[in-house]
């Protein structure tokens, strides 16, 4: 399958997952309106627009706040800004992303932001002090990816979505226990219903959250290594990223998707439990696999704990 291919099979999936999402949507307001009635229902729906449209619009600088990262000048990290310039001009994006550093001695990196106009590239120094030239140009040609693809908008939005049906979710939560279980009409099965909304409707707004990320990773591989022609490059990068086990000062699952590469392994006994079924990344071999394949090198396998992650 050709990368263009790729593109429009991921578009495809991507609006199936977002329907999804509509659907998910509604049948926790359902649960609301047979537990609680309409008027409850539509006090519910306008403070979850509410809090989506901030959400969505400050989605940036929450990002930031929350991972640590402050915007520098180019004399700041000359060798990850010319990183980021080449490759936004081989992305062929009308305007060179900003440039965030985090104060992290853990190697990794994400873009984040609503529109490619509105995008910027964030790296913590301890990805710029393990990489090389080869692999840095590697890794930002990644996250250029993500932005060209529109990945950081559909990424964006995946999140405030998941974050507005887990705030309804707990809204309903509160109102059982301080309601005393009680609904209207007294409804037994209206209770158990948003019972069973309160439970399933984060964890299915998290696993399609979780599905949309993991494709992206794949795919972002795959046109970082076309805009440089150079998989080795971003094999090696993720191969050292995969080796190198130090965690993440500042994890936030919420936000975990955006990563080069997870910074929830092993973080904090948080591990690959229930068959990697939250994982918000594909295995780093398997990325690196593909890569080899495309390329038509070998690297060594990675270490057994790195593997596992």
């Amino acid at each position: 399958m050709t990368l263009q291919e790729q593109i429009r099979s991921a578009r495809l999936r991507t609006v199936m997952v977002l329907v999804l999402f509509v659907i998910l949507m509604a049948a926790i307001v359902a649960a609301i309106y047979v537990a609680f009635g309409s008027g409850y229902g539509v006090i519910m729906g306008l403070v979850a627009v509410g809090y989506g449209i901030f959400g969505y619009i400050a989605a940036g600088s929450i990002v930031a706040a929350a991972s640590g990262a402050h915007k520098i000048t180019k004399d700041q990290a000359p060798e990850l800004f010319l990183a980021v310039e080449n490759a936004a001009i081989a992305a062929g994006l009308a305007k060179t992303p900003d440039v965030y550093i985090i104060e992290d001695p853990a190697p990794n990196a994400f873009a984040a932001g609503r529109t490619p106009e509105k995008a910027y590239v964030a790296a913590t120094t301890g990805i710029i002090q393990l990489l090389d030239k080869r692999e840095l140009e590697a890794v930002m040609a990644h996250e250029m990816a993500h932005v060209r693809n529109r990945d950081v908008r559909l990424m964006t939005l995946a999140a405030v979505m998941v974050g507005v049906i887990s705030m309804i979710a707990d809204m309903l939560l509160w109102s059982m226990i301080f309601s005393g279980g009680r609904n209207n009409n007294n409804n037994p099965i209206g209770a158990i219903i948003a019972i069973v909304a309160i439970i399933l409707a984060p964890i299915g707004a998290a696993l399609l959250q979780m599905s949309l990320s993991r494709r992206r990773e794949y795919l972002a591989d795959a046109t970082a290594a076309e805009l440089t022609g150079d998989p080795e490059g971003l094999a090696r990068a993720l191969y050292k990223l995969g080796a190198d086990q130090r965690p993440l000062q500042k994890v936030n699952r919420a936000t975990a998707h955006l990563w080069i590469e997870s910074p929830l392994r092993d973080h904090h006994g948080m591990s690959t439990s229930l068959a990697g079924l939250f994982d918000t990344h594909p295995p780093l071999q398997e990325r690196i696999d593909r890569l080899q394949e495309m390329g038509g090198f070998q690297l060594p396998p990675l270490p057994k704990g790195a593997a596992e992650a």
